[in-house]
């Protein structure tokens, strides 16, 4: 169901700026409004210093919720980030620029508590630390950890212009651009999304984001196989596809799953290689020893059988979730970790599909 878009526009303009108390879409906040499959989605665009952000925004899914009760409202607040050196505004824009990115590489696993989002934040600034220009997008819309992760629950990012289009400007932490939906709410608000509503949220991440001139986009997706894998796939050329996963058998069962969407004859993305996580235990105290809770040698095994590259292990500390939940990713101050992303990052740059 699609709604009328002249009739939300009617509703909208009923709703003043408390400062300068002219309506909100005279003012240009907002912006992107579309609505299909019985969504309504827009974004809402505010100046850096606005102290009413919150309050329009509440009134604005108040308005919309009184008309139309049924409709899924996919609402974004950005603040617009004013420029200098900004081309002045052109009649026609283009809908999305072009995306100059050498590697664009999708961290999947067939299935959740792997440590995937753990993986991809330590990889990008990994592959950072070496110098190369990376970005990391959390396309894990139902349960975004990035922000966490990366210390940013309270990070907003702004709205640039470039070449005559507006342009979402990712935020930068240690050296990686990020982007995440988690940046859009507050930490304990839960994402109530059909798929049209997450691939149409995905779309504007991926094409109306400024990645311009990277040299690694990672994207971190959501466990399984769905919706949001097939938006990435079709959505843009993707370089290769890793894969996460533990030791356990229960998890190896899911790789073969995983592997088998991007080998599908209509999604035909290589993988670059299978990272076996939590692939033994090491207490602090014993670097040297190594336990294994949840089996030996499980990922490597099940890269030679599938014919996937084995880029390597990495061990279960208690500093790596600890670095994790205090937003500091591990590969910044802990040799074991650092040790083994070192040789995944090595392994991954030498595979044929990736541009250096």
């Amino acid at each position: 169901m699609a709604y009328n878009i002249d009739k939300i526009i009617e509703l909208l303009s009923e709703i003043k700026h408390p400062e300068t108390g002219n309506d909100i879409v005279s003012l240009g906040i907002v912006q992107n409004l579309k609505t299909e499959d019985g969504i309504i989605a827009m974004s809402l665009v505010f100046k850096p210093n606005d102290a009413f952000v919150m309050s329009i925004k509440k009134a604005v899914e108040e308005k919309l919720r009184s008309v139309f009760p049924e409709a899924e409202l996919r609402i974004l607040d950005l603040k617009k980030q004013t420029s200098p050196s900004a081309p002045p505004h052109k009649s026609q824009k283009k809908e999305y620029p072009d995306m100059r990115v050498k590697n664009i590489l999708a961290i999947a696993s067939g299935k959740g508590g792997v440590g995937k989002s753990t993986v991809s934040v330590n990889l990008a600034v990994a592959l950072a630390q070496r110098g190369f220009k990376t970005g990391l997008l959390d396309a894990d819309v139902y349960g975004p950890s990035i922000p966490t992760m990366l210390a940013m629950n309270d990070v907003r990012p702004m709205m640039i212009e470039k070449d005559g289009i507006e342009l979402i400007e990712p935020v930068e932490k240690f050296g990686v651009k990020c982007l995440s939906i988690g940046f859009f709410l507050t930490p304990d608000d839960a994402v109530i999304w059909r798929g049209p509503a997450a691939t149409s949220a995905l779309r504007q991440f991926t094409k109306q984001s400024n990645w311009d001139g990277l040299d690694f986009l990672l994207i971190d997706l959501p466990p399984g196989t769905g919706d949001v894998h097939l938006t990435i796939t079709q959505e843009l050329e993707l370089t290769a596809a890793i894969i996460v996963t533990t030791p356990q058998k229960v998890a190896l069962a899911d790789v073969i799953r995983g592997a088998n969407m991007f080998r599908n004859k209509d999604i035909n993305v290589p993988i670059a290689g299978l990272i076996e996580n939590m692939a033994w235990f090491t207490p602090a105290e014993l670097p040297d020893n190594k336990y294994y809770i949840f089996g030996k040698d499980g990922g490597k095994q099940m890269a030679d059988e599938t014919g996937i590259p084995f880029l390597g292990a990495i061990p279960l500390v208690q500093s790596i979730r600890e670095s994790g939940d205090a937003g500091s990713p591990t590969v910044l101050d802990n040799s074991v970790s650092v040790k083994a992303f070192v040789e995944i990052v090595d392994n991954l740059l030498q595979q044929p599909m990736i541009q250096i």
